[in-house]
C-alpha cells in the first residue's frame, strides 16, 4: 500500500517544514514573551500561501483542499501553537464560514485576500452566558432600512485584535433559536459600531490573540448576510 500520497502534498508538506524550522521555530519565545506574532512574518506567511491552503484555485487558494491543510497544520504542530491558531481560526472557521456559507458574490469579494493573507480572519460565535449551548446567543440582530443592527459583545474571539473580517453570528429571532432565529454576518474592521474591546492577557499561548468584541448598535449592510439568507446562521456555523 502506498502510504505517501500525491507528490504535491509532499511538496506541500516540505515547504512548510522548512519554514517552520528556518522562521518560526527561532522566534517562538520572542512571540510568548511579546504576545504578538510580529506582522511581516504573518505577511510572509501570506506570500507563501498558507493562508488559502485548502481553498479552490479560483478563489485565490491553493487548491489543496483539507488534506493538503491537515498536512500543513501537521508541520505547523512542530513550533508554538500560537502559529496555528492564527491559521487555523483565520482559515477552518473564519474563512470557512464565507466559502461554506456565502453567496458567490461575497466568495468573490472577500476570499481572495483572505487566501492571500492580505486580511485576517476571525470567527464569534462565544458569549459570557452561551458557549457550547450556542443556539441561546444573546447578540441581537434587528433589521433597519437596507442594513443589519448588530448590538451585544462576543468573548475569546481568536485572530479578534488583529481580524480584518469577522463572521458574527446574531439572534435575528430569539423565539426560533437554532431553527431560523441565528443568523451570520460578515463584518469589516471600520464598520460603524464595531470595537475590539479587552483582550485576553493569557497564562500561555500568548501569540495566539483572543479579544472580546463588542457591537453596539454595529451598522452591517443587508449584503454582508452571510449566504444572503437570514436565519441560516447555526447551520453554517456547525459546518465550519
Amino acid at each position: 500500500m502506498d502510504c505517501d500520497g500525491p507528490e504535491e502534498l509532499g511538496l506541500l508538506g516540505r515547504t512548510v517544514r522548512e519554514f517552520v524550522e528556518e522562521r518560526l521555530r527561532p522566534i517562538e519565545q520572542q512571540v510568548e514573551d511579546e504576545g504578538r506574532i510580529p506582522d511581516a512574518v504573518i505577511a510572509e506567511m501570506g506570500r507563501l500561501g498558507f493562508f488559502g491552503i485548502p481553498f479552490p484555485e479560483d478563489y485565490g487558494g491553493a487548491g489543496a483542499g483539507d488534506l493538503g491543510y491537515c498536512v500543513a497544520l501537521e508541520q505547523f504542530g512542530r513550533t508554538s501553537a500560537a502559529f496555528s491558531n492564527l491559521i487555523g481560526a483565520h482559515t477552518s472557521i473564519g474563512s470557512m464560514s464565507i466559502y461554506l456559507g456565502g453567496t458567490e458574490e461575497q466568495k468573490r469579494r472577500y476570499l481572495p485576500d483572505l487566501c492571500a493573507g492580505r486580511r485576517i480572519a476571525a470567527f464569534s460565535l462565544t458569549e459570557a452566558s452561551s458557549g457550547s449551548d450556542a443556539a441561546s446567543i444573546q447578540t441581537s440582530a434587528t433589521k433597519r432600512g437596507d442594513a443589519w443592527i448588530l448590538n451585544g459583545t462576543k468573548i475569546w474571539v481568536t485572530n479578534g485584535p488583529i481580524a480584518d473580517i469577522v463572521v458574527v453570528y446574531a439572534a435575528n429571532d430569539r423565539t426560533k433559536g437554532a431553527r431560523g432565529g441565528i443568523s451570520a454576518f460578515i463584518v469589516e474592521k471600520g464598520f460603524p459600531g464595531f470595537r475590539v474591546g479587552t483582550v485576553d492577557d493569557k497564562m500561555g499561548l500568548r501569540g495566539s490573540d483572543t479579544a472580546e468584541l463588542i457591537f453596539e448598535d454595529c451598522v452591517v449592510p443587508d449584503e454582508n448576510v452571510l449566504g444572503g439568507t437570514i436565519g441560516a446562521g447555526f447551520k453554517t456555523a456547525l459546518g465550519a
